[in-house]
């Protein structure tokens, strides 16, 4: 097949290229040319996607098969590209978010759970649910062929710019006790880049279409799991000092961001790790091992380091000092005689 990717450089865009390139499809990347090289094989663009002009000028008048778009700013660039590339391509394929479901997102909720209004042309990127709404709503009003919303929630695996997985790893890297918000059987949702990148080239070679929650099963490992093989793979010393929800809540210390991954089990946070993705893996869509998935994560990191954030004005991912020794108290219990 004849794949353009509207980025291509890092975490789900570069594992698109890498598993359209490793079945013989051609492969065609456009980027700003700021992040690093595509993978050797793909044919690189470079445009600033803002830019109307600039982006046809570098499209030209080719065609290609399917067309797999990574942007998560403006809804109106969506909405560019898809009118650009209509009719020059068979299948358009936007990555887009649980995100935009109202929140919070119930528990066990589907494709059909209500979402966010959007706007397709729109320049604002500020509300990132609104934005992936209208990037949906974009990829649907301005390509005039088959649309594929790919969903995604946690995304994991190489390349993960946000830094979630790498946070862990570097951190129980490290070793020493290593506060660990529990329980350890917590369920986990979670996609690897590289499921999603092969799951969506072979939805554009059949022409698939319409919105899919595309993650694992509700549990396809659990927290305790994950650091454990963080610490299995990175050979470290460290100790897991389990905290509990409570716990976490009581020292200040913010899930997901502070720490990455995790989400209380109850609460307005209990959807996000128990999404319904039954279409999608009735649709092909399978999940690799965890284990695989943080031993080739860690190996990338030895081997290329955590590049710079993709937007250095989102927040910081993983607890700071303060917020660890927090936990850390808690975790070690009362002091003897209070």
């Amino acid at each position: 097949m004849r794949i353009l990717v509207l980025g291509g450089t890092h975490h789900v865009g570069r594992a698109v290229v890498e598993a359209a390139l490793s079945r013989g499809d051609e492969v065609t990347t456009l980027t700003r040319g700021a992040s690093g090289p595509p993978a050797p094989g793909a044919s690189a663009r470079h445009a600033d996607r803002t830019d109307p002009v600039a982006l046809a000028a570098a499209l030209g008048d080719d065609e290609w098969d399917a067309v797999v778009d990574t942007w998560s700013l403006a809804p109106r660039v969506v909405l560019e590209s898809a009118r650009l590339l209509s009719g020059r391509a068979g299948h358009y394929t936007y990555i887009s978010s649980r995100s935009v479901h109202v929140w919070p997102i119930p528990v066990g909720a589907d494709e059909s759970a209500p979402v966010v209004a959007g706007d397709p042309d729109s320049p604002d990127a500020s509300d990132y649910a609104a934005a992936k709404r209208g990037g949906e709503l974009a990829a649907l009003h301005g390509f005039g062929g088959p649309v594929l919303l790919a969903r995604p929630g946690l995304i994991l695996g190489p390349y993960e710019r946000v830094g979630r997985l790498p946070f862990w790893l570097n951190r129980i890297g490290r070793g020493g006790r290593v506060p660990a918000p529990g329980p350890p059987d917590r369920p986990l949702q979670y996609i690897d880049a590289r499921d999603l990148a092969g799951w969506v080239l072979d939805a554009g070679r059949h022409a698939v279409a319409g919105a899919f929650n595309t993650v694992s099963r509700p549990g396809h490992t659990t927290m305790g799991e994950l650091l454990e093989l963080c610490r299995t793979v990175t050979g470290a010393d460290a100790e897991l000092a389990w905290v509990s929800p409570e716990a976490v809540v009581a020292a200040g210390v913010a899930p997901w961001t502070e720490l990455p991954i995790w989400l209380p089990p109850t609460g307005e946070y209990a959807g996000l790790h128990s999404g319904d993705v039954s279409a999608a893996h009735s649709a092909g869509l399978t999940c690799r091992p965890v284990a695989e998935t943080v031993a080739d994560t860690w190996a990338w990191l030895q081997a290329e380091g955590l590049p710079a954030p993709a937007h250095p004005e989102r927040a910081a991912i993983g607890m700071d000092a303060a917020a660890e020794a927090r936990l850390l108290q808690l975790a070690a219990g009362p002091e003897p005689g209070r």
